[in-house]
C-alpha cells in the first residue's frame, strides 16, 4: 500500500487534472497502522535491512505528504493510529468527527512514536506531546482539534454531504473555507530541539533511530513488546 501511495502522490503532483487529494478509510476506521507482526517476522526471517527498507518507504511517503503543494484533505473517522497518523497528520487539512480515536501506542511495544511524531507531537501545547507519546493516550476528535492535531471538526452524520460538496467545490473556494480557522501554536519556555526542526530533519533522525531499534543493537524490547501485545497477546512485556 505504501508503494502504491508513493506512486499516486508522485504522479498526481504532475497531473494538472488533479486539483486536490482526499484521503479516507475504506470502512469505519481511517487506518490503525501497519502490519507490525509481518514486519517483525520479515526482520527475523531476512535481516534488519528489510525493515529499514520498509521504514524508508514510509518516511519518504510522509515527507512527500508533508511538503505537498496541492491541497490534501484527510477524513479521520474511527481509529487513527501509528502509520495511519503518519500519512494523515502531516497533511494540510485533517478533519475529525466525534467517532475519531487517535493514539501513538508504540511505547507499549518497546518502540518509540515514529512516522514523524517527533515533529507533530513536539508542537503541541506545553508538554502535551510528551504525555501523548509516553502514555500512549487516546484522544477523541474534539481533543485532537483542541490541541492542534486536527484542523476541522465535522459531525459524522453530515460527513457524506461534506465530501460531496468538497468534490464539487473549486480550489479557490476550498482554500477560502479552510483558511478561516487556524490553530495557534503555544510555545513553552523550554525549547525542545525537535520543535525547531523541519519535518525532513525529524524524519531523518527517526529513521536512524528506528534502524537501531530493528537491528536490536541495544535492546530487544521492540520484539518483546510485539510478542506480548500482538503475537502471544499475554500483555506481559518483559522489557530490559
Amino acid at each position: 500500500m505504501i508503494k502504491g501511495l508513493l506512486r499516486c502522490f508522485t504522479a498526481y503532483v504532475k497531473d494538472d487534472g488533479v486539483k486536490r487529494l482526499i484521503m479516507k478509510g475504506n470502512g469505519s476506521a481511517f487506518c490503525a497502522g501497519g502490519d507490525i507482526v509481518a514486519g517483525v517476522q520479515s526482520i527475523y526471517n531476512e535481516s534488519w535491512k528489510r525493515g529499514a527498507d520498509m521504514f524508508r518507504d514510509i518516511y519518504s511517503l510522509i515527507y512527500i505528504i508533508a511538503t505537498y503543494i496541492k491541497p490534501q484533505v484527510s477524513l479521520l473517522t474511527g481509529i487513527v493510529m501509528g502509520g495511519g497518523a503518519g500519512v494523515s497528520l502531516h497533511g494540510r487539512f485533517r478533519v475529525v468527527t466525534e467517532n475519531t480515536v487517535f493514539a501513538m501506542p508504540e511505547t507499549a511495544l518497546g518502540h518509540f512514536p515514529d512516522v514523524g511524531a517527533s515533529y507533530f507531537l513536539s508542537r503541541l501545547p506545553g508538554f502535551y506531546g510528551e504525555y501523548v507519546a509516553l502514555a500512549g493516550a487516546r484522544l477523541d476528535g474534539a481533543e485532537m482539534l483542541a490541541c492542534g492535531l486536527a484542523t476541522h471538526f465535522v459531525p459524522s452524520n453530515v460527513v457524506s454531504l461534506f465530501f460531496h460538496s468538497l468534490e464539487h467545490f473549486r480550489l479557490e473556494i476550498i482554500n477560502n473555507c479552510f483558511s478561516k480557522r487556524t490553530v495557534e501554536e503555544i510555545i513553552s519556555s523550554l525549547i525542545r530541539q525537535w520543535r525547531t526542526q523541519t519535518v525532513g530533519e525529524c524524519l531523518q533522525r527517526e529513521y536512524i533511530m528506528v534502524c537501531h531499534v530493528i537491528r536490536g543493537e541495544f535492546s530487544q524490547d521492540f520484539f518483546e513488546g510485539c510478542r506480548a501485545i500482538l503475537v502471544d497477546k499475554d500483555k506481559m512485556q518483559r522489557f530490559k
